[in-house]
């Protein structure tokens, strides 16, 4: 244990004074996965989804000699002082993005080129851990809660159902469903696309193929979330209102996700 200190003391000094300029990046990132309603919830996992895909080619990177880089030392460099300016007006999300900067420079300055050539998909997928600036989220939302109302309308004519649409309000004759922010799919297409991500990093085949695996993400979640509005919908409209809420509206939000898994799941399939 002293040896093997003694060896990597520089990496663990580096590593603790990386965490310690970090804390308030880290504190901002914990505070958004665990707020209500958040739309990163997920963020808390990505750490240990990287950590166990590098896990998953140690025996590749255990052949890989280390050999230090000077190129990761403009990266540090560059990245602590976009840290510095972000956490000085606090813009959290630019200090948060800065650090991967960091990271990858330590990477790279401590072990070289090779060896993170062969872990840099699991150290960027550390990028959706990262929560995007509320403005960006609520513009995204707003656009994508009047299309899944745009389109459930369509739906709810075609299955017999007269209905208009105000803004985000599906009104029908006797109930009327309010699309709100938590319901614009966004976070189904956030959480869903790390998991593309995931599957096309797995998928052995053209790297053609594995972009369009990550690029059926989108239509999935957007017609899945639909689906969702489009049930929810007709409940409130044949059974009331009352039987669309609690429990049904949590439940159609899993099941949604479940769809979602089981379709990109085919895709990948498929493609195969």
């Amino acid at each position: 244990m002293t040896t093997l200190l003694k060896n990597y003391s520089k990496h663990l000094t580096a590593l603790v004074v990386f965490l310690i300029a970090y804390a308030p990046a880290f504190r901002w990132m914990w505070d958004r996965w665990w707020e209500r309603d958040s739309y990163y919830s997920h963020g808390i996992l990505i750490p240990f989804v990287t950590a166990f895909l590098i896990w998953q080619i140690k025996d590749e990177i255990a052949k890989i000699k280390p050999k230090e880089s000077s190129w990761g030392l403009p990266l540090i460099v560059a990245g602590v002082l976009v840290h510095l300016a972000a956490s000085l007006f606090r813009v959290y999300f630019v200090s948060a993005f800065s650090m991967l900067v960091v990271l990858i420079g330590l990477v790279l300055y401590f072990f070289g080129a090779e060896f993170f050539k062969k872990i840099a998909f699991p150290v960027l997928f550390l990028l959706f851990m990262i929560p995007l600036p509320w403005v960006v989220i609520a513009n995204l939302s707003f656009k994508l809660k009047l299309f899944a109302a745009e389109l459930s309308l369509h739906v709810i004519r075609g299955i017999g159902i007269q209905a208009i649409r105000d803004g985000s309000v599906i009104m029908m004759p006797h109930a009327h469903v309010i699309v709100e922010d938590v319901c614009s799919g966004l976070r189904s297409l956030i959480s869903l696309m790390a998991l593309g991500t995931i599957f096309a990093y797995w998928f052995k085949g053209a790297m053609w193929k594995r972009i369009l695996i990550f690029l059926f993400t989108i239509p999935i979640a957007i017609i899945t979330n639909m689906c969702r509005v489009v049930i929810l919908s007709v409940i409130s409209e044949v059974w009331g209102t009352q039987y669309a809420d609690g429990f049904v509206h949590d439940a159609t939000g899993m099941l949604v996700f479940v769809i979602a898994f089981v379709l990109l799941y085919a895709v990948t399939k498929l493609m195969e």
